[in-house]
């Protein structure tokens, strides 16, 4: 599967206390990312499929994988959509 990775010439992110907030420089949307969609935009550097993201998350979450991938793969997804990671 292919790895997910930031785009970051398209947007600025800053960490406020217990969340990322990231602005879109096209759009000018903001994320505010907090708990697991926090972790999971720490988890995208290139080199992790969503699969692997995934299972990072269940291991930190002692949750299964099938009950966190649905939402991870959303997330993933809003933030292909906004031009701000791709899978490679």
């Amino acid at each position: 599967m292919s790895a997910v990775r930031k785009l970051a010439g398209n947007f600025v992110e800053t960490d406020v206390d217990d969340e990322v907030l990231i602005v879109d420089l096209e759009g000018g949307e903001l994320f505010s990312l907090r708990g697991t969609a926090r972790d999971t935009w720490r988890l995208i550097d290139g080199q992790r499929s969503l699969d692997e993201i995934v299972a990072s998350l269940a291991g930190e979450y002692d949750a299964p994988e099938d009950r966190i991938a649905g939402d991870t793969a959303a997330l993933i997804n809003e933030l292909v959509d906004a031009a701000l990671v791709s899978l490679a």
